[in-house]
């Protein structure tokens, strides 16, 4: 039983089971829910299920891969793709949310961004996302798509500040 919640919470829902690209699947898996989250609940609600989805997602992780034949890291372990990308997104989900945008509003630039510069951080690994990806334990899964989600919300920030100050979009 613990096994099998530690496979559906690590793969989100098997999402990363995807024969091509598991961790760009599990990416765009996050838009969605990130948006469903944000409107029930706006930026307190995405925010709450990103820090739970973080120590769910260590937990499930550690327990999956536990099983004999498993890798560290397996593509297929998607949770932290998910909680990553949501880090990404929490910039325009707080500005709408700040702003008082109805919550059903989730404009493509922004997200397009977060998703865009989430996976080149993901896939390039600078500096901190790659010594977190290097742990080689079930934090560092988490840690190095954390890192690499705080590094697309700060270009999600700057692009917002550029567009909507400097430009007056």
């Amino acid at each position: 039983m613990k096994q099998a919640l530690a496979k559906l919470i690590a793969t989100v829902c098997g999402s990363g089971l995807s024969p091509i690209a598991p961790g760009t699947v599990g990416s765009l898996v996050a838009l969605p829910l990130a948006y469903g989250l944000h409107w029930i609940g706006g930026f307190p609600l995405l925010l709450l299920a990103t820090v739970v989805g973080f120590f769910k997602g260590w937990w499930a992780t550690a327990e999956y891969t536990k099983r004999p034949g498993v890798s560290e890291d397996p593509s297929e372990v998607v949770i932290d793709e998910v909680i990553g990308q949501w880090i990404a997104l929490l910039p325009l989900s707080w500005g709408l949310w700040h702003a008082g945008v109805d919550p059903h509003v989730f404009p493509w630039p922004g997200w397009v961004t977060a998703f865009l510069f989430f996976r080149i951080f993901d896939i390039s690994k600078p500096g901190p996302v790659g010594w977190a990806d290097r742990r080689g334990d079930p934090l560092g899964v988490m840690l190095d798509d954390v890192i690499a989600g705080f590094f697309a919300a700060i270009i999600v920030l700057v692009s917002a500040a550029i567009s909507h100050g400097v430009l007056g979009i």
